[in-house]
């Protein structure tokens, strides 16, 4: 018996979108680059929202699939923490981003010249931003835990009178806090930065997304060969 999903199934309509809103993330960093970057920036924050609110919909249809993740690559899958990258994943680029710039800066730093980029963090904001890291890191716990329980509850699935739907409508919801708190992690982080700074991440956040899903494509490519 075949388990992929039916021509018109929300995990098919989901996955033609997901190619969709690649192609026109690669085309939003362009623009970033470009003259008008912080209308830019609004765009790409709009088009992140757009995947989540697409996601969600789906996810309400049929959240198995959802939690499946058809449309990714298996690279993408085995990154993955609750259908999508793990919230925190946004801290740990962005100290990355932050030590590599502010070693190519070390000069200027030293003698007292401000980049304004992502290396020139102030003391203010790299405490902000460790804030929201240890606030985030608990609701992705709660969350994690959440699954956990609703996996664990699977015997009470096959019980007679077992309310199969509600437990399946229960993961839905799960699914549903782990986009939320990815898209507010997003917002949150983008707010403690400066314009130039919150370009700079919102950069290389999606080359992280497009390099992995574009690595992640060729790999499985050359396994069905």
């Amino acid at each position: 018996m075949s388990t992929s999903p039916s021509p018109s199934s929300p995990c098919v309509a989901f996955a033609e979108f997901y190619e969709s809103w690649f192609a026109q993330l690669q085309e939003l960093v362009q623009q970033l680059r470009g003259e008008r970057k912080e209308e830019a920036m609004e765009k790409v924050m709009r088009h992140h929202q757009s995947y989540y609110g697409a996601k969600s919909a789906a996810a309400e249809k049929d959240p198995l699939s959802v939690f499946l993740s058809p449309w990714a690559t298996t690279l993408e899958r085995s990154l993955h923490w609750i259908t999508g990258w793990r919230p925190t994943t946004a801290f740990h680029l962005i100290y990355t981003e932050s030590s590599l710039l502010f070693e190519s800066h070390i000069i200027d730093i030293l003698q007292g010249l401000r980049t304004g980029d992502l290396g020139d963090l102030s003391p203010s904001q790299f405490r902000r931003v460790s804030d929201l890291q240890c606030d985030t890191v608990k609701e992705e716990n709660a969350i994690t835990e959440e699954l956990s329980e609703w996996q664990d509850s699977v015997s009470e699935m096959m019980g007679p009178g077992a309310d199969i739907n509600g437990k399946i409508g229960r993961l839905a919801c799960i699914i549903k806090k782990a986009d939320d708190l990815r898209l507010r992690t997003l917002r949150s982080v983008v707010g403690l930065l400066s314009p130039q700074q919150a370009i700079e991440f919102l950069i290389a956040s999606a080359e992280l997304l497009v390099g992995i899903r574009g690595w992640g494509l060729n790999h499985d490519r050359a396994r069905r060969r």
